[in-house]
């Protein structure tokens, strides 16, 4: 179903990211750092690429898929979180323009405004992991540790998400 306020909600996300790589860590992601340390994981602002995702139970089964994922990927999307995806075009569309395409069996870990932290993400990739571990930030402060699958991903589909997209694993190939 549409959320209305998406739109808003990915574009200050997306301004949150391009203050991170301009050496400015805005206090909102400060505080999200601050709560991970805490928690004992060691975030690196410099290394660590913040966007925006959708949840969703079965997403996929319009006839906008490639739409969907572009429009998705430019307001600063990053991942993608569905129980299942309703067809192997949209989940594709997804890893071309580089947004993770995340399979979860318990969505009620995370909710709207919790930011979920994915440390060694490319690691997981790279080494062709089927898990990994995931962490929701909750806007309290407080976190909930889960586990993320990554499906099933042919090693070029590994590549494509490690190298940011379809275009520049063309670029590095």
């Amino acid at each position: 179903r549409k959320d209305p306020a998406y739109v808003g909600r990915a574009k200050a996300v997306k301004a949150l990211d391009e203050a991170r790589t301009a050496g400015t860590l805005p206090e909102e992601v400060q505080a999200v750092y601050a709560a991970l340390e805490k928690a004992g994981y060691k975030p690196n602002a410099a290394a660590t690429n913040i966007g925006s995702a959708i949840f969703a139970n079965k997403p996929g089964d319009g006839s906008a898929r490639e739409q969907a994922a572009s429009c998705q990927r430019v307001l600063g999307g990053a991942a993608n979180f569905a129980k299942e995806y309703a067809t192997k075009r949209y989940r594709s569309n997804c890893i071309n323009w580089g947004m993770l395409p995340f399979l979860v069996e318990d969505p009620g870990v995370f909710e709207l405004g919790d930011c979920i932290y994915l440390p060694g993400v490319r690691k997981a990739l790279l080494e062709a992991a089927d898990t990994m571990p995931a962490v929701a930030v909750k806007p309290d402060g407080s976190v909930k540790e889960f586990t993320v699958k990554l499906g099933a991903l042919t090693d070029a589909e590994r590549q494509i998400l490690a190298d940011g997209c379809l275009i520049n694993y063309y670029k590095n190939n």
